[in-house]
C-alpha cells in the first residue's frame, strides 16, 4: 500500500503489482487507475499505433506477463516518466522473469519497483471464506472457518473452490454445511481424483 500511495513520486514512473491469482491485485489496480484517471489496458487488443492515445497520462497494463507485449511495454516504460505519465503494471510472476527478447526492455524490466502481494494469511483467508460463505448465504458454524483455514491451499481461489464444493455437497446430500462435511471433502482429494466425494 505504501508503495501504491507513493504515486506519482514512482521511481522511473513506473510500479509493478505482484502477487498470486485471487491475491487483490485487480481491487488495487483499480482502486489506484481510478484516482490516477488512468487509461486501463486489458486483452491484447492494444498495439504500438495506440501508444498514441496513451501519451501523457497514466496507464494501467492489467497481466503484464503474459508475453506478446514486449515491444509495447518497451514503450509504455519508456513514457512513464515523462511529466503527467505513470504505468502501473500487475502480473502473477515478478517483471525480473517475464519475456523480454529486446536488451533494452530486460534491463528495464529488472530495474522496476515491484510491490509484491504475498499469500494470503490467517486473518485475510478467513475473510475470504467469509466474503465467499455469505456470497451464497450462508452461515458456517464457528468452528468451520479456522478448520479450513489450517487445512486448505492458501489462495482465494482456492478458498472459493472449497466453499462452493462444500455448498453443492450439502445441497445434494440435504446435510449441513459441518466441519464433518469439510473433512470428507479434504479426505477425498487427500485421496487423489478417484477418490468418490
Amino acid at each position: 500500500m505504501a508503495l501504491l500511495d507513493a504515486w506519482p513520486n514512482w521511481r522511473g514512473g513506473a510500479l509493478a503489482l505482484v502477487g498470486p491469482a485471487g491475491s487483490g491485485k485487480t481491487h488495487l489496480a483499480s482502486a489506484w487507475a481510478e484516482q490516477a484517471g488512468a487509461r486501463v489496458l486489458t486483452g491484447a487488443r492494444w498495439t504500438l499505433a495506440s501508444l498514441d492515445e496513451l501519451e501523457g497520462g497514466p496507464v494501467l497494463l492489467e497481466d503484464a506477463d503474459r508475453g506478446g507485449l514486449e515491444e509495447l511495454l518497451f514503450h509504455l516504460i519508456n513514457m512513464a516518466p515523462h511529466p503527467g505519465g505513470s504505468l502501473l503494471l500487475t502480473a502473477r510472476t515478478p517483471p525480473a522473469v517475464w519475456p523480454a527478447p529486446l536488451p533494452d526492455l530486460r534491463s528495464r524490466l529488472n530495474a522496476l519497483p515491484v510491490a509484491a502481494l504475498p499469500e494470503p494469511d490467517d486473518i485475510v483467508l478467513t475473510a475470504l471464506l467469509d466474503k465467499f460463505f455469505r456470497e451464497r448465504n450462508i452461515r458456517p458454524p464457528e468452528d468451520l472457518l479456522p478448520y479450513l483455514v489450517w487445512r486448505i491451499e492458501r489462495s482465494a481461489p482456492k478458498a472459493r473452490e472449497i466453499v462452493r464444493r462444500l455448498d453443492e455437497k450439502a445441497d445434494a446430500e440435504q446435510r449441513p454445511i459441518s466441519r464433518a462435511l469439510a473433512r470428507e471433502i479434504l479426505e477425498a482429494d487427500e485421496q487423489g481424483p478417484d477418490a468418490v466425494e
